[in-house]
């Protein structure tokens, strides 16, 4: 990477026109045009050829595909905020800088949460389908057709108080819901006192008591299935569970159970635990108007995705000029 000749950059999807032409000005950059996901063989090629990688959360970059002899990578640029995808210890060991892209899709993935927290007690998804089935179910309207529940002055539980939770909670706090949450710690004291937020410690005692719950931690082996069939058996008959954070937080088999069996009231799932997989009795579960499921479009927005190519290439030459990249990410972190 000495001299002028320009790094070796590939970038494993598709990415906004204007993200892509700027890296191509930048640096030799390889694109994937037609936006198939590269296998673990194409992923260990970039890792042997490129001097920066730049991953989403679609590709798996583990330990073997890092552990490549003569490898030349120096830099994952991941194009994401979560860097659960990648082995970060993997690559710290062999002396590779990993970065993410933060504090960018937070207030996307707060709206969108929002809109999910009010679609599934309103049953927005089931009603506007009755106008597309190209069926005669809707006579005009009436008094009891297609009632669903208010969520003004119900309780909400946020599990994950971070940017995006507290984002979370200032939406649904100007709506009249009570926020209450699940974190590793409290968070400041004016935070609370600004939403009228009130901290559990215990996430068993919160979940029995929650109207709403919103998932929105990250997906960490310490988070792995924090939904557990134990804890999802605590929530009540009545409640909905709204999750724009990561499918691996939430044991989906147990979830299915629980709806089918009408043992909870209902959910809104953006992730997946298997994406790109989807569990068929999910699909008909949400056929039947039972749940919202979404193609993992939380954070979808163009703004969004533009800032997160200009952090990609910001850590890129921050890392080139040889300074430390504003996003690094060490193990253990992120």
């Amino acid at each position: 990477m000495s001299g002028k000749k320009k790094p070796l950059v590939v970038v494993t999807r598709r990415l906004p026109d204007t993200t892509e032409t700027r890296m191509r000005e930048l640096f030799d950059t390889r694109l994937n045009l037609d936006d198939t996901p590269m296998t673990a063989e194409q992923l260990a090629e970039a890792v042997r050829t490129a001097d920066i990688l730049v991953p989403t959360v679609s590709d798996e970059i583990t330990a073997d595909i890092l552990n490549q002899p003569e490898a030349r990578l120096k830099l994952i640029a991941n194009f994401g905020n979560g860097v659960d995808n990648i082995d970060v210890a993997a690559a710290h060991a062999r002396s590779i800088t990993v970065t993410n892209t933060p504090k960018v899709l937070t207030e996307d993935t707060a709206d969108m949460t929002m809109a999910l927290l009010l679609a599934v007690p309103r049953r927005l998804v089931e009603g506007a389908s009755i106008l597309t089935s190209g069926n005669d179910d809707w006579q005009g309207w009436s008094p009891t057709w297609m009632l669903g529940h208010r969520i003004g002055g119900k309780r909400l539980g946020i599990i994950g108080m971070g940017r995006i939770g507290q984002a979370v909670a200032r939406r649904a706090h100007a709506f009249g819901l009570q926020i209450h949450y699940h974190n590793r710690k409290p968070v400041a004291p004016q935070i609370e006192e600004e939403l009228g937020a009130t901290y559990w410690d215990s996430l068993d005692q919160m979940l029995a008591r929650m109207d709403f719950i919103s998932v929105n931690c990250p997906h960490t082996p310490a988070t792995f299935h924090l939904l557990s069939a134990r804890r999802l058996k605590l929530i009540r008959k009545d409640a909905y569970i709204i999750n724009t954070a990561r499918g691996e937080v939430i044991d989906e088999a147990t979830l299915t159970k629980l709806l089918e069996s009408g043992e909870i009231g209902g959910a809104a799932l953006d992730v997946f635990e298997h994406e790109p997989a989807v569990n068929p009795k999910l699909v008909r579960l949400a056929k039947a108007g039972k749940v919202v499921l979404l193609p993992h479009m939380g954070s979808a927005t163009l703004e969004g995705r533009i800032e997160m190519g200009d952090k990609v290439m910001i850590n890129i030459r921050t890392f080139l000029d040889g300074h430390r990249p504003p996003d690094r990410v060490l193990p253990g972190i992120g």
